[in-house]
C-alpha cells in the first residue's frame, strides 16, 4: 500500500512539473526566402538549444514557463534575438525568423562557402577585393551559380557564359568574348580562380563540377589585378567548406555516349567545429558529335577552412585536373564558304593524335582581424600546366595546285608535336580597414601583390608541314608556282605534301597516320618568365545615398627574354591605373551608378610565347566608361542590372594571314565596343527562378592601316545576343516535388577572323537555340532530364575562318540522378 502512494505522488510531480514548462516551435529562413539549415537556436542565458533542420524547422521541449529570449545565429548572417512566450503545457509557434546577411562580417577573402542555394548572388569578393553587395559596385558583374548549372546540366564553362549578358563563345576552346574582346586560356590577364591569377589550358573548356560561381566582371579590371583583358575577367570561385554536413553525389549519361559522376561532401571535421572540410570529386569519358573526339576528365578538389576563433581565418585549397582527348580545330567546308557543304560532325584529326593535360592550382588563404574594423588578408596561389599534344591540323589553307590555284575540296595539313609546362605563382596581401570620419564612413584597401609566370626548359615541338623538296629529302614550307622545279610532283603535276592533304570527300581520311613519315624541324620555345608586381589603395566612401569609389595602383611588369639561357633582357614597363565609380541610392530598391577605369596589357614576345607570332608587340592600352542602374525587388529575391558602356582598346593582336607565316600576328590601331546589357536573375517567387539577359554590343575596327577594315563587326562579336531560363517547382498536392525548367537562348550573325584587304570576310549565321528539362524530387533523391537544342537547329557558335568555322551541338538528352544524405 505505501508503495502505491510512493508512485502516485511521483505521478502527481512530474505532471505538475510537465504543466510548468512548454515547448516551442518555428522556421528560420533566410532573407531570399530559403530555408536556413542547421541554424543554432538558443534560449539566452540557458544551456537549452537546438538547431534547425534542412528545411530551417526547430522545435525546443521542456521549457520553463513565461517569457524567454531566443538567440539564433548562423555562419554569415546577422545574430537574431527574439522575445517569445512559453505557455505551459503547450506547444507554441513563434513568428517566421528572418537572418540578414552580414556583409560587414563576411570574410574579406572567400574562405568558408555560400550558403545561398539558388540563381541569386548577392556578394562579390573580386569587385573591390572585400565582400562588398553587387548593388554597391560601380560596375557590371555577371554571375552563375552553381544550382543553375545544376539545372542546365552543365559540365564547362563554355555551357553556362551564355547567361551572362555580352559573353560569348569564340570557338570549341576556352576562349570568350567579352563585350566584343577576347579572353582566352593561357592568358593569365582574363582568368581568374578565387580572384587571383591563374594559368588554364587554352585547348580545352574549363570544368565546373568544383565551382561554386562563375564571375565575369566587365571591362578592365586593371585597378585591382593588373594586367587584365579590356572586355572583362572570369574569376571561377571554387566551393568552400560549410559548417554544416551536406553530401551528395550524381550521375548523369545522356548523348554522344555521355558519362559523368560528380561528389561533393562538406561539414565539420572537429567537434567544435573550428575545422571544416570539403572534398568535390568529378569524373567525365563521353564522346561527341564530332568524328573522332572524346574527353577524359578527372577533377580532385579537397578543401579545408580552419577557424581557431572570431578572427582569424585560414584556408588550404587543392584542385587538380587531368584531361585526355584529342584537339579539335573545328569544321573545314569547301572553299566557296558553304557551311553546309561538310557535314558539321567532321574533323580532321588522324586517329592516332591526342592531346594530354595536367592543371594544379594550390591556394593558401589567411585572414585575420587586427582590431575592429581592420583586418589583414594574404593569399598565395601556386599553379603548373602541363601540355603533351600530338595532332594533324590545317595549315589554314586549301591544296596548292601546280597552276598556283587551290583545291577547294583538299585542305593543306600540318602535324604538331610538342610539350609545354607552365608554372604561376601570385602572392597577394592587403589590409581592409572600415572608420568614420566625420560624416563619412570609408572601406579602405591597401595592398601589394606579385605575380611570376614561367615557361620551363625543354618546351619545344615538332612540326612538319609544306611540300616536299624535287630531291624528297626535305620539306618547303610554302609552294612557289614560279618555281616548281624546286618540288616533288605527282602523276597530275602537282606538288606533293609533306603532310598528307585531307579530302574532305573521303569518309576514310581520318585513318591512322604515320608520323615517322613526315619531314620536320624543331621550334623551340625559349624559357620565359614574366612578373608584376604593384601596389594599389582603394576607398569607398559612404555619404548619405552616395558611394564613390576611387583607387589607384602602380604596376611594375617585367618580361626577362632569353631566360636561363645566358645574354639575359629585361624588358621593363610601368603604368598608373586609376579607377573612379560613384554610386547614389535612388530608392531602397534602386542604386544608380557610373564608373571609369583604365586598362592596361603588356604584349611582349616572352607573353605571346610563340616563335612565329612576330613580336615583341605594343601593350594594349583601354578606357571603359559606364553608367547603370541596380535594383532589387520582391524582397530582395530578384535582381536586375542595366549598364551601357563605351570601351576603347588600341594594340589589339590579329592573324596577319601570311600563307607564308600562318602563325604571324600584327597590331592594329584601335577598336570600339559600346552598348547596353540587361541581367536578370533570383526568384519571383519561393518555387519559381529566373535568368534573363540581353545585349546589344557595337564592336568595330575603328583604326587600322588596313582602311578595308575600319567599320567592320570584330570577330564573334554579335550585335545581339539574349537567354532566358526559367524554372518552376510545385510544392503541394500530388505533384509535389515535380519541376519544368524551360530556356531560349539566341545570337545575331557574326564575322570570322579578319582577312586581308578586299577580302570577302566569313559570316557565321544567327540562331535561336530552346532548351527543356523535367525535375522531380523524392525524398533524398533527385531526377532530371535535359533536352538541349530541342529543335534540333544546325548553328555555329564561332569561328576563325570556313577552314576554322566551330558548329554547335545537335539536339542532346542528359538524365541525371542526384542523391543528397
Amino acid at each position: 500500500m505505501r508503495l502505491h502512494y510512493v508512485l502516485l505522488l511521483a505521478q502527481v510531480l512530474c505532471t505538475s512539473a510537465r504543466a510548468q514548462t512548454g515547448n516551442l516551435r518555428g522556421h528560420v529562413a533566410l532573407d531570399d526566402g530559403q530555408p536556413a539549415a542547421y541554424a543554432t537556436v538558443g534560449v539566452v542565458g540557458a544551456a537549452a538549444g537546438t538547431s534547425t533542420d534542412a528545411a530551417g524547422d526547430f522545435l525546443l521541449e521542456t521549457l520553463p514557463v513565461g517569457t524567454i529570449q531566443l538567440a539564433v545565429n548562423l555562419l554569415g548572417y546577422q545574430s537574431r534575438e527574439i522575445t517569445a512566450e512559453v505557455l505551459a503545457g503547450q506547444t507554441t509557434e513563434v513568428s517566421p525568423i528572418e537572418l540578414v546577411e552580414n556583409i560587414t562580417e563576411l570574410q574579406t577573402v572567400e574562405i568558408t562557402g555560400r550558403r545561398e542555394t539558388g540563381y541569386r548572388n548577392r556578394v562579390s569578393y573580386s569587385g573591390t577585393k572585400s565582400a562588398t553587395p553587387l548593388k554597391d559596385i560601380p560596375q557590371s558583374i555577371g554571375y552563375v551559380t552553381k544550382e543553375l548549372a545544376l539545372d542546365q546540366a552543365a559540365f564547362r564553362l563554355n555551357d553556362v557564359v551564355k547567361n551572362i549578358s555580352g559573353v560569348n563563345q569564340y570557338s570549341f576552346y576556352n576562349d570568350i568574348t567579352i563585350r566584343g574582346f577576347r579572353v582566352s586560356g593561357q592568358e593569365n590577364s582574363g582568368n581568374l580562380t578565387n580572384g587571383m591569377r591563374s594559368f588554364t589550358s587554352f585547348w580545352k573548356q574549363q570544368l565546373i563540377p568544383h565551382i561554386e560561381r562563375v564571375e565575369v566582371i566587365k571591362g578592365p579590371a586593371s585597378a585591382l589585378f593588373g594586367n587584365a583583358s579590356p572586355g572583362g575577367t572570369i574569376n571561377r570561385v571554387t566551393k568552400k567548406p560549410l559548417a554544416e554536413t551536406r553530401r551528395s553525389v550524381s550521375t548523369t549519361v545522356g548523348s554522344f555516349s555521355t558519362l559523368r559522376t560528380l561528389a561533393d561532401f562538406t561539414g565539420k571535421a572537429s567537434q567544435d567545429g573550428s575545422l571544416l572540410y570539403r572534398l568535390n570529386l568529378g569524373y567525365e569519358n563521353s564522346g561527341s558529335f564530332r568524328d573522332l573526339q572524346y574527353d577524359k576528365n578527372l577533377v580532385v578538389a579537397p578543401s579545408f577552412s580552419f577557424l581557431p576563433n572570431e578572427k582569424t581565418r585560414l584556408n588550404v585549397d587543392l584542385v587538380y585536373q587531368g584531361s585526355e582527348g584529342r584537339l579539335d580545330r573545328g569544321q573545314a567546308v569547301f572553299g566557296n564558304g558553304d557551311l553546309y557543304s561538310v557535314p558539321i560532325t567532321k574533323s580532321l584529326n588522324a586517329a592516332n593524335d591526342f592531346l594530354r593535360e595536367e592543371s594544379v592550382n594550390a591556394t593558401i588563404s589567411l585572414n585575420h582581424q587586427l582590431a575592429k574594423g581592420l583586418s589583414f588578408s594574404s593569399t598565395f596561389l601556386h599553379s603548373t600546366y602541363d601540355e603533351d599534344l600530338q595532332e594533324h591540323r590545317t595549315s589554314n589553307t586549301f591544296a596548292a595546285l601546280a597552276d598556283g590555284s587551290r583545291d577547294p575540296e583538299l585542305v593543306e595539313m600540318r602535324v604538331f608535336i610538342r610539350q609545354r609546362n607552365w608554372t604561376n605563382d601570385n602572392f597577394n596581401n592587403y589590409l581592409n580597414y572600415e572608420v568614420v570620419t566625420g560624416p563619412l564612413e570609408h572601406r579602405i584597401l591597401v595592398g601589394h601583390d606579385y605575380f611570376q609566370q614561367k615557361l620551363t626548359p625543354g618546351g619545344s615541338q615538332l612540326q612538319a608541314r609544306g611540300y616536299l623538296s624535287a630531291d624528297r629529302q626535305s620539306a618547303i614550307n610554302t609552294f612557289n608556282a614560279d618555281q616548281v622545279d624546286r618540288y616533288a610532283l605527282d602523276a597530275g603535276g602537282n606538288p606533293i605534301p609533306n603532310v598528307p592533304h585531307f579530302d574532305l570527300t573521303d569518309p576514310a581520311a581520318n585513318q591512322i597516320r604515320d608520323l615517322s613519315r613526315y619531314f620536320y624541324k624543331t621550334d623551340v620555345y625559349p624559357q620565359s618568365k614574366q612578373s608584376s608586381h604593384g601596389i594599389y589603395f582603394q576607398d569607398q566612401v559612404a555619404y548619405k545615398q552616395w558611394q564613390l569609389l576611387l583607387a589607384l595602383r602602380r604596376e611594375y611588369f617585367t618580361d626577362v627574354l632569353n631566360f636561363g639561357a645566358g645574354g639575359e633582357t629585361k624588358v621593363t614597363q610601368s603604368v598608373w591605373l586609376p579607377r573612379v565609380g560613384l554610386v547614389y541610392t535612388l530608392s531602397d530598391h534602386i542604386n544608380l551608378y557610373g564608373t571609369y577605369v583604365r586598362g592596361y596589357q603588356p604584349q611582349t614576345a616572352s607573353v605571346v610565347n610563340d616563335p612565329n607570332a612576330g613580336g615583341p608587340f605594343d601593350a594594349l592600352e583601354s578606357r571603359l566608361l559606364e553608367v547603370g542602374a541596380k535594383s532589387e525587388w520582391i524582397d530582395g529575391r530578384l535582381g536586375v542590372t542595366l549598364a551601357v558602356y563605351t570601351l576603347n582598346q588600341a594594340g589589339g593582336l590579329y592573324p596577319a594571314n601570311d600563307p607564308g607565316r600562318p602563325d604571324l600576328l600584327r597590331q592594329i590601331g584601335e577598336e570600339r565596343s559600346r552598348g547596353a546589357e540587361l541581367d536578370v536573375s533570383g526568384r519571383i517567387t519561393s518555387n519559381w527562378s529566373i535568368v534573363a539577359s540581353y545585349a546589344y554590343t557595337d564592336a568595330e575596327i575603328t583604326a587600322s592601316d588596313d582602311e578595308t577594315e575600319i567599320g567592320r563587326q570584330k570577330p564573334n562579336a554579335p550585335t545581339h545576343a539574349g537567354n532566358l531560363w526559367t524554372k518552376y517547382v510545385i510544392s503541394r498536392g500530388s505533384l509535389s516535388g515535380l519541376g519544368l525548367g524551360a530556356g531560349i537562348n539566341f545570337v545575331s550573325e557574326r564575322l570570322g577572323s579578319l582577312f586581308p584587304a578586299n577580302a570577302q570576310p566569313p559570316i557565321f549565321p544567327g540562331y535561336e537555340l530552346a532548351n527543356l528539362a523535367v525535375y522531380y524530387r523524392v525524398n533524398k533523391f533527385r531526377f532530371q532530364i535535359n533536352l538541349n537544342n530541342v529543335f534540333d537547329q544546325t548553328h555555329w557558335v564561332g569561328g576563325y575562318d570556313y577552314i576554322r568555322a566551330f558548329p554547335g551541338s545537335p539536339r542532346a538528352v542528359l538524365t541525371t540522378v542526384s542523391y543528397t544524405f
